[in-house]
């Protein structure tokens, strides 16, 4: 593998990985998005970029982020996410509920099969819904 940037694996690559396999990759994948997101949104101190990208990172958030996506997800995709969503994780931040991890942990493991399926316009399909305003 020479190109970190531009994954292509297998349906059942991604199958072997664990799902908190999935959802470690997944929050960097996740983290890379919404820091480029809040760049793109124009000038702000390093600060600010900071403190927006940590509580777009948090369970909390991710959690409301994964509720707003959940109804555009393919059958495959809810599959990744149930995965994540299902693991078991042995601890939860003390700002989040275990059912905000649990969601978030689903996101991330949505988002880590995706960009290792090579399918980073979808990820940015989903991505755009979740920054969407209601």
């Amino acid at each position: 593998m020479d190109n970190f940037f531009q994954m292509h694996f297998t349906p059942q690559q991604v199958g072997a990985i664990s799902s908190l396999g999935l959802a470690h990759m997944g929050d960097g994948v996740y983290e890379l998005m919404c820091r480029a997101y809040l760049c793109a949104a124009g000038n702000q101190t390093v600060l600010k970029l900071h403190k927006d990208t940590v509580s777009m990172v948090k369970a909390p958030a991710q959690a409301a982020f994964a509720n707003k996506i959940k109804p555009y997800l393919s059958e495959e995709e809810l599959g990744y996410f149930r995965r994540g969503k299902n693991a078991h994780t042995h601890a939860a931040p003390k700002s989040a509920t275990r059912a905000e991890y649990s969601l978030a942990t689903g996101l991330e493991a949505l988002f880590g099969a995706l960009y290792l399926l090579g399918r980073t316009e979808r990820l940015n399909e989903l991505f755009a819904i979740m920054m969407e305003e209601e």
